[in-house]
């Protein structure tokens, strides 16, 4: 490949090169969003054999998200004085180890726990991952995000697959395999990724906070925490409601993750061009919340619920890739500060979805927590009506050299936050 297709960014064919360090981080992003997904089709095992009602077994969602959006506060603040290498490579260990231990835990309350500390691992991964990757790929601000995107999408994608395959043997084989990969990405990144210095001015701990009082990224995270809502009440409680086996329930949720993937990498881009960004979330909004409604309307019906939840890939694909793209273009502050305020209102409704969703679910019928998470999915429209003269409505995918500084570089050595 000649050095002038790679480096001139008006070349259609071949594309820019992908770096060593956004493959490494890529891939370190799947593992750990597999931590997602791996817990869904085991879910009614470990009800089964720890004794525990579906309320309950959803706490191993709720803690994970829990800390995990608390902690998103703190990375920032925690990065910019260790390190983007050091913060990314702590986060690995700390989920390597929380899988282990749930692997050996013989009641819920332990795995409840280890969970939590799973969130806080991937808080510290996430966070930086994002701002790290969009530095890796100088000047490609919106591909650095569809990659980032397509990568946890694959991750969620891959995890309801191995855990339902591995919950076959064992629960406790699901946590491991999902130790052992995100051992691999550890080991991977540490000898790939290169040493980074600490910020110049470390992150304040107040930062994230101050940066939601601008009402475009308050707007962007509200609409986020809503279809969130929506979201991991599907991958939460469908289990319970399909009655699947392991792997058959991971196989279902894998076909979800595959449309997810499609949308986010191919579709998102295209209608963004095409509509642009926020007309195209505002549909996929529309449609997320049509597709749980019709899961609501048809619970007993196996095969329209099956159908609903691979279908729903394809808008959530769409949302996660287009709603942070937009925050991260209306967001007045550094990449980093901007993804840490997002992601902590983004996980405040996966870390609600679960439990809520449980509990709706044994105090009245199986269709409730449905119905509950289509009217918060709609409710999205509303908050992005809220902000919307402040967003851009097709952001532009970012051309090395053209426009002067990006603020995509915020993840770089010289300036990175976080």
């Amino acid at each position: 490949m000649s050095s002038k297709a790679v480096s001139d960014p008006r070349h259609p064919r071949p594309r820019i090169a992908l770096p060593r360090a956004a493959w490494a981080i890529s891939f370190a992003t799947v593992g750990v969003f597999m931590g997602i997904g791996v817990v869904s089709p085991i879910l009614p095992s470990l009800a089964d054999e720890l004794g525990g009602s579906p309320a309950q077994v959803s706490l191993l969602f709720t803690s994970y998200m829990a800390v995990m959006g608390l902690a998103m506060v703190v990375t920032g603040w925690i990065s910019s004085r260790t390190g983007v290498r050091t913060t990314l490579l702590v986060g690995l260990a700390l989920i390597a180890a929380a899988a282990v231990g749930s692997s050996a835990s013989w009641a819920l309350g332990p795995i409840i726990g280890f969970r939590a500390g799973w969130g806080l691992g991937n808080a510290l991964f996430v966070a930086t991952a994002l701002a790290a990757i969009v530095a890796a790929m100088p000047g490609q601000r919106s591909r650095a995000i569809t990659y980032y995107e397509a990568a946890v999408g694959a991750g969620i994608a891959t995890g309801p697959l191995v855990g339902g395959l591995l919950g076959q043997i064992s629960w406790r084989a699901a946590f491991l395999g999902s130790a052992l990969l995100v051992a691999l990405s550890f080991t991977l990144l540490a000898v790939v990724l290169p040493r980074t210095p600490r910020a110049a001015e470390p992150t304040s701990l107040v930062a994230p906070f101050r940066a939601l009082a601008h009402r475009g990224l308050f707007s962007v995270a509200a609409v986020s925490l809503l279809y969130h809502l929506g979201l991991f009440t599907v991958f939460s409680y469908a289990p319970f409601v399909l009655g699947f086996s392991p792997a058959h329930t991971g196989f279902v949720f894998s076909g979800w993750g595959v449309c997810l993937v499609f949308a986010s990498v191919v579709a998102a881009p295209r209608l963004r061009g095409s509509v642009g960004a926020v007309p195209t979330v505002a549909a996929s909004l529309a449609l997320f919340a049509t597709t749980i409604a019709l899961v609501a309307v048809f619970t007993e019906n196996r095969a329209v619920v099956t159908v609903c939840i691979v279908v729903s890939g394809l808008f959530v694909g769409v949302l996660n890739a287009l709603v942070t793209e937009i925050g991260m273009h209306a967001s007045p502050v550094d990449g980093a500060t901007a993804a840490a305020s997002y992601s902590f209102v983004r996980f405040g409704g996966g870390a609600c979805a679960p439990w809520l969703a449980g509990w709706l679910g044994e105090a009245t019928t199986p269709s409730v927590p449905f119905a509950a998470a289509a009217g918060a999915t709609a409710l999205g429209l509303g908050a992005l009506a809220f902000g919307r003269k402040r967003l851009p409505p097709r952001p532009r995918p970012d051309v090395s050299g053209e426009g002067g500084p990006d603020r995509a570089t915020v993840g770089s050595p010289s300036t990175i936050r976080g």
